[in-house]
Parts: structure tokens; C-alpha cells; sequence
């Protein structure tokens, strides 16, 4: 067994989406190498209405798939192919753009005002691009949630993890995407594919994400028997964790613990041109993409 060191962690930062929704970015619209098949992940969490009640009007997606998952309020979503739903706290919503679809996303805050979410973007491969758009929807009590004997809780979105499979199928990159909780002062090992590239967002608590000798991740400062201080870098909220090659991962939860979600997935390995939501292989299929946005031959599937 292999331990992923870690090959940067970086804090999200604070931009505006949308009708005027203030989130967090974790990565997206630069290089896509480092994370392939993932493009994007942004972390929508505010507890003022104010900042995120004007959502995400009507838009346009086509080439990827949209992953969201609500913890906190919900997301209302309605498409130009008629369907509609809302999402609640645990929910998961796995979009398959395809050839194309126009949607809206209108987030509401629980009864303190909070909303709550993430919203990944996957790329989808060349033969699938033009596929036709599809949704799966997932209730909060379809995913698979588990408790190792330490405290440890995995709920399981997609892939394989501990013997349990997620409800989310059929996804190109063939995924696996967990929330994971580690109890105070704990250190837990978990399994991650070989060949996969992986990430880890940090949205609670705080802890250390260790390389091959040295751990990575607020600082903290530990007096040694020697009476050194030794500095070490912990990792806390609204961190992403960009992880090397490998097959498992370990961290040293903090004295709160530490929740992440633990994401990972085959690359892709093919070009990437893109126009905001709009992802395809090169400059002229996406010139034709928004050319077809403009004269109203965009949405190819009923």
C-alpha cells in the first residue's frame, strides 16, 4: 500500500455566480490536468438570504455532468425539457448535460436562513458529449451512510466504499465521491483507487492529510521532547487537497474532528475548450454550441 502525498492544498476563494450568489470557488476555468475529468467545484454555504436568494437563472449546460449536493436549505431546479424538483438536505442531484439542456437552480435557505452545497462539474468524454441529457435524483435516505468501529461516518454518493455502492450509476468517469466525518484526534487511512486523480474539500473542522513522511494541511505549533517547536501545517475549513498518485489516503483528524468530501475519478485525457457550463473538444464545437444557443437549435433532445 501506497500513501498519496499531497501535491498542494489551497484555500477556495470568494467569487459570485449566477443572479448574485456569493460562494466559494475551490477550482475551476484554468488547467484542467491536475483534476481531470473534474473542471469545477464550488461550495455554496451562507447563512444571509440576501446572498444567494436571486440563484441561478435560466442557462444553458452542455458537454459535462453537474453533481449537487445539498446539506442545509434547498434547491429548486426546473429545465427547459419540462422537468422540475426540489432538492433538501442530504439530496443529491447528478445532472448529465449531454447534448444539451437549458435549467435554472434557485436555492432557499433552511428556517435559520442557511443554504448549503456543493456543485461539482465532471467532463464527459468525446463519444458522450452529444449524449442525451439525463437526471438522476437522490434522496438523502438512498444514500448509503456507514460507521467504522472508531466513530469514523462515510456516506457513500457513488462508487464503491466498505462493501457498499452509491445510488449515483452510470456516470462517465465511473467516480467515487464520499462525505467523510473523522472524529477528534483520530487517524484514519481510507482506500482511493490507483490511477484515479483525487481531491479532498475540507468544509468542518481542521487535521492533517499525510504524504509519504510528512504531514500536510491552520498552523499549529507542538513543543518537542527537545524543547524545539515543530510547526506543522493542519488543514481546516474551505481547503482543497489536491492529492499525488497512490492507493490510499490518511489524515489526523484536529481536536474537532475533520468532515471532507473524498473525490475521486478516471482522467479523461482528451482536450478541453469551454465557455462558461458549455464544455466541448475544440474551438470550433464550441463555436457552433453558441452559435446554436443564438439561433435556437441548442437543445437536440426532447
Amino acid at each position: 500500500m501506497s500513501i498519496r502525498p499531497v501535491k498542494r492544498i489551497a484555500k477556495s476563494t470568494p467569487t459570485m455566480e449566477g443572479a448574485g450568489v456569493k460562494l466559494h470557488r475551490a477550482f475551476g476555468f484554468g488547467t484542467t490536468n491536475e483534476l481531470d475529468p473534474f473542471l469545477l467545484f464550488d461550495d455554496f454555504r451562507n447563512d444571509r438570504p440576501d446572498d444567494y436568494q436571486a440563484g441561478f437563472p435560466w442557462h444553458p449546460h452542455r458537454g459535462i455532468e453537474t453533481i449537487t449536493y445539498v446539506l442545509a436549505g434547498t434547491v429548486e431546479h426546473g429545465d427547459s425539457l419540462g422537468n422540475k424538483g426540489k432538492m433538501r438536505a442530504g439530496d443529491v442531484q447528478w445532472m448529465t448535460a449531454g447534448s444539451g439542456i437549458l435549467h435554472q437552480e434557485m436555492p432557499q435557505g433552511d428556517e435559520r436562513g442557511r443554504m448549503h452545497g456543493f456543485q461539482l462539474w465532471a467532463n464527459l468524454p468525446s463519444s458522450l458529449k452529444m449524449t442525451a441529457p439525463r437526471y438522476q435524483d437522490i434522496p438523502t435516505t438512498a444514500i448509503p451512510e456507514l460507521t467504522d468501529d472508531d466513530g469514523t461516518h462515510v456516506r457513500v454518493i457513488t462508487g464503491e466504499f466498505w462493501g457498499k455502492t452509491g445510488p449515483v450509476e452510470g456516470v462517465a468517469a465511473d467516480p467515487r465521491y464520499l462525505d467523510v466525518f473523522v472524529p477528534p484526534r483520530k487517524r484514519k487511512t481510507l482506500p482511493v483507487e490507483v490511477g484515479r486523480h483525487a481531491f479532498a474539500y475540507v468544509f468542518e473542522g481542521s487535521g492533517t492529510f499525510s504524504g509519504a513522511s510528512e504531514p500536510f494541511g491552520v498552523l499549529t505549533e507542538k513543543e518537542t521532547p527537545a524543547g524545539e517547536t515543530l510547526v506543522r501545517e493542519q488543514t481546516g475549513n474551505r481547503s482543497l487537497v489536491v492529492f499525488d498518485s497512490g492507493d490510499e489516503v490518511t489524515v489526523h483528524a484536529g481536536d474537532d474532528g475533520i468532515r471532507f468530501l473524498l473525490v475521486s475519478g478516471k482522467p479523461i485525457e482528451q482536450p478541453v475548450a469551454w465557455y462558461g457550463p458549455i464544455v466541448m473538444n475544440t474551438q470550433a464545437e464550441l463555436q457552433q454550441a453558441v452559435a446554436e444557443l443564438r439561433n435556437g437549435t441548442f437543445i437536440k433532445h426532447a
